[in-house]
């Protein structure tokens, strides 16, 4: 269609320019008449115009082009000719059966009057021809193109099918508890990257199931131990006729000891609880020494009863944007597990800002850590002597309290071993000027 109207633009344009220029050629008679018209007209170069029509101001033709068939003397009845007579400029044009047809008329004026018309018609095959020939190969390569888009979207649409699917798959199996499952769809697609999120997705709630199921199995048996102990104590007291009041006293005081076990154990896992909900006190700006001070009165009493020697060395002015109750916690859990792995021995405690950092350290003289377990001392639940730790009356959660309290508050917690024996822990907070990190 835009090449057909580009054709009619270009027919018009030079039709009319024709239609003017014997329209000039005759301006000057007063009026027309066959002879003069001829005579007129025969100075007139009628390019490839196919008839050429000129009538007088009634529409009686007075010359005509055509050598056979011609029509002078009768009257010119054409739309054209007629709007040419009423003083209107005239053009139309039709593309059909291999062919433009092209008519166009304007009228001739003699001192504002209209003395007549003049009316070309032009028949062109070989534009026609050229026209169809575009549009034939238009044709054809549309339809190459539009079977090249149906092909190709066959097969993207197979792909992206075949990926959904697999992407579905995946999910139906995860939703079913098969965490392990990953959806393998290569490439970098959209789809593709929507898979490795997914996978990215999967690998975390595979780990956090795994922990979990660890975390619920370890507390059971945690909470089974001192259970099986509470009932095994009652029911030697129950079965035990004449029982000796002293073993009986005995006996209840270890039932005691379980229960604060017991007691300590939930208060470890509610602690943990809220933790992972994010149920943390607001920050504000804390004073670390106050609270050292305090914990080091509570501590000093347990170490005197182990023979541990417990000192410390702090600086004034290490101020945090914590929870005065956080801080208490991780100091009072550093001391008091370095005060029962070191009987004997000696615990060194120092505070110190460096670097834009609150930066405390807990150092004892004991036995150290084996260097395997030190990536996974801060585990829940974890001991390196499982034996030993409980006969200390450690709940395997001190240490992973201390540290998730630590990274709640944007700070850190590491453990290592002393050159010359014994275990230091290390923890760091964000140093606090005036209400804001540093």
């Amino acid at each position: 269609m835009v090449s057909e109207d580009l054709v009619f633009r270009s027919k018009e344009t030079t039709l009319q320019s024709n239609v003017s220029v014997i329209v000039y050629s005759l301006s000057g008679l007063d009026q027309l008449t066959e002879e003069n018209v001829a005579a007129a007209m025969a100075v007139v170069e009628e390019a490839s115009l196919s008839r050429v029509l000129v009538t007088n101001g009634m529409g009686r033709i007075l010359y005509d082009t055509r050598e056979t068939g011609g029509a002078i003397g009768e009257y010119g009845l054409y739309t054209e000719i007629v709007q040419a007579l009423l003083g209107n400029d005239a053009f139309t044009c039709t593309y059909g059966r291999g062919a433009f047809r092209s008519r166009a008329s304007s009228p001739v004026l003699y001192r504002n009057q209209i003395i007549g018309a003049v009316y070309v018609y032009e028949y062109d095959t070989e534009q026609a021809a050229l026209l169809a020939g575009l549009q034939g190969n238009l044709l054809r390569l549309s339809a190459v193109i539009a079977l090249v888009v149906a092909v190709l979207s066959l097969l993207l649409s197979k792909v992206l099918t075949r990926k959904i699917g697999l992407l579905l798959t995946a999910i139906r199996q995860v939703r079913a508890g098969a965490y392990s499952h990953r959806a393998d769809i290569r490439g970098t697609d959209e789809i593709a990257q929507i898979a490795q999120e997914f996978n990215s997705l999967t690998d975390r709630l595979q780990t956090t199931e795994s922990a979990r199921r660890r975390f619920v199995s370890d507390a059971s048996h945690e909470l089974k131990t001192p259970l099986a102990a509470i009932r095994l104590l009652t029911d030697s007291i129950l079965q035990t006729e004449d029982i000796d009041p002293a073993i009986t006293r005995e006996f209840v005081s270890d039932i005691g000891q379980e229960a604060e076990r017991l007691a300590r154990i939930t208060e470890d896992l509610l602690r943990l609880t809220q933790l992972d909900s994010g149920a943390m006190g607001k920050p504000e700006l804390v004073d670390v020494l106050p609270v050292l001070e305090q914990v080091m009165r509570m501590m000093n009493l347990v170490a005197q009863e182990k023979g541990v020697e417990l000192t410390y060395d702090a600086a004034e002015g290490c101020t945090v944007l914590a929870a005065k109750d956080e801080i208490h916690q991780v100091i009072y859990n550093l001391v008091d597990n370095a005060v029962k792995y070191s009987a004997g021995g000696a615990v060194q405690v120092s505070l110190r800002w460096h670097s834009e950092q609150v930066v405390l350290e807990v150092a004892d003289n004991g036995a150290g850590i084996p260097e395997e377990d030190l990536p996974r001392i801060f585990q829940r639940f974890y001991r390196v002597d499982k034996a030993r730790s409980r006969a200390a009356g450690g709940t395997g959660l001190g240490l992973s309290i201390v540290q998730d309290t630590m990274e709640k508050r944007g700070g850190t917690v590491e453990a290592a071993n002393r050159p010359g024996g014994g275990a230091v822990f290390t923890a760091r907070w964000p140093y606090a000027r005036g209400g804001e990190l540093s």
